[in-house]
């Protein structure tokens, strides 16, 4: 009797929150509450209420061939294939620095749930990826105008993103490659800014 005490009503009465990290707390009675535990010791009512941890630091969600599909909770994805301005083939590989707003974290685990990267990010990345691409020729995304499309990217992004409360920090893209009879040959490689 003593080590259920000690270990399911003792342990279940707090929850720690380390730097780097908020909590959001479902009650049985009131469901997700709108106040997040910030980092620290916080209590909480054993078998009544559960905690659910969510990142709040800046993350890299990598557009790259090392990419496994098969994880599909994982921060990433494979090249985005996109077709240009002037109807070339490519792949496009890169980084997109996201950020959770911490005060919007309960609405997002409440109406997006905890697999947010599966239902939004990753389908979005995609398209608006693809849609700007085609706005470009391919010698433009290489070359003078590869600022122009991270920019226009970024704020295609931001346009959907920030009203669901995930913020857009920044766009790098770092490889483009021409598709060639579905393979994908190194057009370009451009170290990360």
């Amino acid at each position: 009797m003593y080590s259920f005490v000690m270990e399911d009503v003792l342990k279940g009465l707090f929850i720690y929150v380390p730097p780097g990290y908020v909590a959001c707390v479902y009650d049985l009675g009131r469901g997700v509450l709108k106040k997040v535990l910030t980092p620290g010791l916080h209590f909480k009512i054993p078998f009544w209420q559960k905690a659910k941890l969510f990142n709040t630091q800046t993350l890299e969600y990598g557009i790259t061939r090392d990419f496994n599909p098969e994880n599909l909770k994982a921060m990433g994805d494979v090249p985005v294939g996109a077709v240009t301005k002037d109807g070339r083939k490519i792949a496009v590989e890169g980084t997109v620095l996201l950020r959770l707003d911490i005060h919007q974290i309960p609405h997002i685990w409440q109406t997006i749930g905890e697999d947010f990267v599966e239902k939004i990010i990753r389908p979005t990345i995609r398209s608006r990826m693809r849609m700007v691409a085609s706005r470009f020729e391919q010698e433009e995304i290489i070359g003078v105008k590869r600022d122009a499309m991270e920019t226009e990217l970024k704020n295609e992004l931001e346009r959907i993103f920030y009203p669901r409360g995930i913020y857009v920090e920044n766009v790098l893209l770092s490889e483009v490659g021409t598709v060639v009879g579905g393979d994908q040959k190194k057009a370009d490689k451009k170290e990360d800014k």
